[in-house]
């Protein structure tokens, strides 16, 4: 199978068949959302949560694996002596307008004036949960330099970020930051898409970063691909760190979210390594309890998977082996 991602005129598609639309209609989803009855936002107010921001702001050793997990799917890595950011989105609300739309469960554990600098941003894909123009025009002013899939510079530049600072990237592209130490866009399986009429202008990625002492990967969004997980394991593993989406998924959107048992499913595919889960309990993106991906994987996971479960901006060092927070609880 090739695994590039096809392209026909301004859109991008999947390798596989994959369908964004719900199988039993948007009439059905309807009366789902509002008659079933899963606590989607918690009954209580969650946190206040803090990282520790001076220390984050401490050189990062040159064997450091770190994660410290901010929301949905933000995470501060510190990996061999450098920093990176991955989707970041410091928005009250994960929507084109912040009058309206889903709201965080919790305030950032980190002011974003207090974000350490960084080697780079990493960014999967232009959804409004993952790509946040108040947050990137920010990012852009303190000069990070942004990773991303194709197309999505044309978003980043319209919010002021300079050419240099971008780096875009298909499926396979190799990004070198030094002799020993690279980015590496690698496929998923999903969409794209701001505003009415932007669907699949940009590409979606998931993505590797390879330094001279460990291995982490980064999921984005995505749906089953096991093929590519399989090949992304072989090609690039064995992973240190692997950043993984659990939540927001659904029988109506299976194709391009993997849920919690996918998501070990493909976690397998990779070939295991500590598994730290994001994409769930900061936003009411699906129909499901807002708790239920964590407990579900709880469930799921056999004694091999080594799962790091941090409060929101408790820094994690992966040498450390499994971390069971239960801040959720």
């Amino acid at each position: 199978m090739s695994l590039q991602p096809r392209r026909v005129g301004n859109k991008y598609y999947n390798v596989l068949p994959t369908s964004i639309s719900p199988p039993s209609g948007y009439g059905a989803l309807l009366r789902r959302y509002l008659f079933e009855k899963a606590e989607r936002e918690p009954a209580q107010p969650l946190g206040p949560f803090r990282a520790d921001a001076a220390a984050l702001a401490a050189a990062v050793p040159a064997t450091a694996l770190r994660a410290t997990w901010l929301g949905h799917s933000t995470v501060l890595l510190e990996l061999d002596g450098r920093r990176f950011l991955t989707d970041p989105v410091w928005a009250a609300r994960a929507s084109p307008t912040q009058l309206v739309g889903p709201k965080r469960f919790f305030a950032p554990p980190l002011a974003l004036a207090d974000l350490p600098p960084l080697d780079g941003v990493i960014l999967s894909h232009d959804h409004y949960d993952h790509l946040d123009a108040a947050t990137i025009r920010v990012l852009a002013r303190r000069g990070e330099r942004f990773f991303c899939p194709l197309g999505v510079g044309a978003h980043l530049r319209r919010w002021g970020v300079a050419a240099h600072q971008i780096t875009e990237a298909t499926w396979g592209d190799k990004i070198a930051l030094a002799p020993d130490f690279e980015l590496i866009a690698t496929p998923a399986r999903h969409y794209t898409g701001r505003g009415l009429l932007g669907r699949d202008r940009t590409l979606w990625a998931s993505w590797v970063l390879r330094g001279p002492q460990h291995r982490v990967f980064f999921s984005g969004d995505s749906g089953p691909f096991d093929e590519a997980f399989r090949q992304i394991g072989a090609a690039h593993g064995p992973f240190d760190l692997v950043l993984m989406e659990i939540g927001e998924a659904d029988p109506e959107w299976a194709d391009i979210h993997l849920g919690p048992d996918n998501a070990l499913a493909a976690h397998r595919l990779l070939g295991g390594g500590p598994l730290l889960p994001i994409h769930w309990g900061t936003f009411n993106l699906a129909l499901h309890a807002w708790r239920q991906p964590v407990e579900r994987l709880l469930e799921a996971a056999g004694p091999e998977v080594p799962l790091l479960l941090p409060a929101p901006g408790q820094r994690v060092d992966v040498a450390a082996g499994a971390l069971n927070s239960g801040w959720w609880r």
